[in-house]
Formats: structure tokens, C-alpha cells, sequence
């Protein structure tokens, strides 16, 4: 049975060769991209470009600015009003029809 020194002398001579035939193929890789790059003409920026998160600017419709609804329901007593959108005020209770405004 192996020991555990013999084990990590065998891991760290596989970590060695690892690493030695990585930086091989590595250079190999580079240099078949450089030929590539020659052969099609492109730079380092025809590669990598720009990179953004989201949609560029101006690529949407403009958006119109948003005109506030208007009001469903007005307190008498205050004046306030509530367009029926987003919390329910506390003052409508739980009969909000005395408050409707009528339409006109």
C-alpha cells in the first residue's frame, strides 16, 4: 500500500506535467489564432468589441413622459384624492364607493 508521503511526491509530479502541457498547447493555440487572425485580417478589437450589460442607448422607443391619472376617489373631509393605482389609502375604510367622485 502506498504512503501518504509517496502519495503527494506522485501528485505533485502530476502537477508538473500538468502545468507543462498546458503552457505547450497553450502556445500552440495562440499561435493558431494569430494565423487566423493574419489570414482574415482582424485586430484585437474586431475580437473582443465593447461589452455592455443591457441594451444599448437610443436602441427603445422614447418614452413618453407619463401623465398622473386622475383622481377616482376624494376624502371630503381633507380633500385628498386617490387615483385607484398603488396602496389603497387608510381613509377610504371599507366602503370606498362613498368616496368615488362622479363623472362628469
Amino acid at each position: 500500500m502506498a504512503t501518504y508521503k509517496r502519495l503527494l511526491a506522485q501528485k505533485e509530479a502530476l502537477e508538473a506535467q500538468l502545468a507543462e502541457a498546458r503552457s505547450t498547447e497553450v502556445a500552440g493555440v495562440i499561435e493558431q489564432i494569430h494565423a487566423l487572425m493574419e489570414q482574415y485580417g482582424l485586430s484585437v478589437d474586431d475580437i473582443v468589441g465593447k461589452r455592455r450589460r443591457g441594451r444599448p442607448a437610443g436602441s427603445g422607443a422614447a418614452k413618453a413622459a407619463k401623465e398622473p391619472l386622475p383622481p377616482k376617489y376624494r376624502d371630503q373631509k381633507t380633500g385628498k384624492t386617490w387615483s385607484g393605482r398603488g396602496r389603497t389609502p387608510a381613509w377610504l375604510g371599507k366602503n370606498p364607493n362613498r368616496f368615488l367622485i362622479a363623472e362628469e
